[in-house]
This record gives C-alpha cells, sequence and structure tokens, in this order.
C-alpha cells in the first residue's frame, strides 16, 4: 500500500460555490481487485465506486482515499471522499446506492457531509493495518484467500521481541519500494505494534502516522523470518539502521493485509453510533 503523493490526487479541495464534500467509511475484500486506485481495463475499488456513483447522481465522479491500497490487499476502515453539488451529494443516497450495487465486495458502512477543509488523506493522524498469518502444517481453505499460509511452525516470542526495532521514529528504507527518482530517508513513526496468536493465527497489527508502499508486507516477510529462524530478532534493528532493502526479507503475500482504521484528530461521523472496529475485516475470516 502507498499514499497519493502531494500535488496528485484528484479532488484536492471543494472550490467552486455550492460543492459539498461527502466522506465514506468502506470495505471491501480486495480478492480479484487491482488495489484502490482506477485503471482502465481491470477491475479497481475506486473504479468499482466510481461507476457505481456516476450511475447514482449521472455526472463524473472524482474520488481521493486515505490510502491506496495494492492490489488484493483488504480493508474496513479505508475513508474515501468525493465533491458533489449540493443538489446531488445526499449521503445516505449514495451510501445505499454504492451498497444495492457493490456489495459485499465494497461495502460503505457510514457516510457524512464534512466541512471543505477536511480531506482524508491530509487530515489524517494515524492508520492501522492488520495482517494475517496462517502458521500450520495444513492450510486452511477459509482462510486461503485473506490470510497467509506459512508451513512451518512459528517462533512468535522471537517475533514479538523482533518488534521492539520497528517502534519510534525511524528511517523505514529498508522495509520500503521506494518510489522512482526519490532519495533520502523515509522516515517514519510507528505508535504501536503487536502480534496476537492463537489456534495456529498469528495477526499482527501495527499503527504509524503513515506508511511508505510496501512497508507493512516487507515488516510481517521479515518477521516470519525471524520466526522460521532465518533472523535473529536482535538483527532487525541492524536491518532497519541500514536502510538497504536488501537487507530486508521478501514482501509476505498481499492477501494477508487489511486497512484497519484510519484516524483523525476529531469526530468524522458527527452523530454517528459507527465505529469501525465492529465490523469484521475479511483477514479475520
Amino acid at each position: 500500500m502507498t499514499l497519493f503523493d502531494p500535488g496528485t490526487e484528484p479532488g484536492e479541495n471543494s472550490s467552486a460555490d455550492g460543492t459539498i464534500r461527502i466522506v465514506m467509511l468502506v470495505a471491501y475484500d480486495g480478492t480479484g481487485l487491482h488495489g484502490f486506485s482506477a485503471q482502465a481495463g481491470v477491475r479497481t475499488v475506486a473504479g468499482l465506486m466510481q461507476a457505481a456513483l456516476e450511475r447514482a447522481v449521472g455526472r463524473p465522479v472524482r474520488l481521493s482515499c486515505a490510502g491506496r491500497t495494492d492490489s488484493g490487499v483488504h480493508a474496513r476502515g479505508q475513508m474515501v471522499q468525493l465533491d458533489l453539488p449540493r443538489a446531488l451529494a445526499d449521503p445516505v443516497r449514495l451510501e445505499r446506492a454504492v451498497n444495492r450495487q457493490l456489495a459485499p465486495k465494497v461495502v460503505v458502512l457510514a457516510s457524512s457531509e464534512v466541512d471543505p477543509g477536511f480531506h482524508v488523506r491530509h487530515s489524517a493522524t494515524a492508520r492501522r493495518y492488520s495482517y494475517s498469518i496462517r502458521a500450520a502444517s495444513v492450510p486452511d481453505p477459509l482462510t486461503a484467500r485473506t490470510a497467509w499460509w506459512v508451513r512451518s511452525p512459528l517462533d512468535v516470542r522471537a517475533m514479538r521481541a523482533a518488534t521492539d526495532a520497528l517502534l519510534g521514529e525511524r528511517d523505514f528504507s529498508a522495509f520500503c519500494r521506494r518510489p522512482p527518482g526519490k532519495t533520502g530517508e523515509l522516515r517514519r513513526r510507528v505508535t504501536d505494534i503487536s502480534l496476537a496468536a492463537g489456534d495456529g493465527s498469528l495477526r499482527l497489527s501495527i499503527t504509524a502516522n503513515a506508511f511508505c508502499h510496501q512497508m507493512v508486507r516487507s515488516v510481517v516477510g521479515t518477521l516470519v523470518d525471524v520466526g522460521r529462524g532465518r533472523i535473529r530478532a536482535a538483527d532487525v534493528t541492524s536491518i532497519v539502521g541500514s536502510g538497504d532493502r536488501a537487507r530486508a526479507s521478501q514482501l509476505a503475500p498481499a492477501r494477508g493485509l487489511c486497512l484497519e482504521q484510519v484516524y483523525y484528530d476529531r469526530p468524522v461521523f458527527a452523530g454517528s453510533a459507527v465505529d469501525p472496529a465492529q465490523f469484521s475485516c475479511p483477514c479475520e475470516r
């Protein structure tokens, strides 16, 4: 997953008189979809949503999101915005239109009008992702599309010890796919990272102010190699410090990754009882 680069995202501001901004909390199963961003000739989350919304309002629609997930990545807490003339901007009607056409693949969990100065990406203070792993001798058919099956048993204690090296503000260049032409550090601040385990299932949860491209999948791949005994837990500190992508492990598969929640410094859905945590992510089923 990655975020839009500054100045490249459509719908940055609500500038026209009479235009208002609608924000939607969106969940989706990313299996078979080519990520969030609209692309010609392939099915994407934004492409499906834009088509559904355009049928509902009878005019072109441009979407922005809080985190542009890659192919096969899921979400239960994606935040999506669009700007429309007030006469067309009925959040309840738009929510129902998307769900009627796209559920259960893509579902709008809540929607609201917001101040035009609010932006789902720029206003975000943190994001939380989860990653699901099945560590067992045989795969589970019911989670095969939403969790990474790892055949060998994993040393969860060692994996947890290795997460200490990832907390705080760091240069995560060793774990990120660097955008073409970009140089310098890729600093991010990880505020929480935890690993829950039970009945052959592992679930990593990681929260940061932002994530660079493929960061979580690279972290997971490295932690799994720690659990397999291929990397010592103590060596993760030197991997982080090296800034060398070649030192970290291969990417974990996209299917285990889920965008859980985007955080803001104030409630987005005023007066709503919606809590993203109450909805089950495909990664957890």
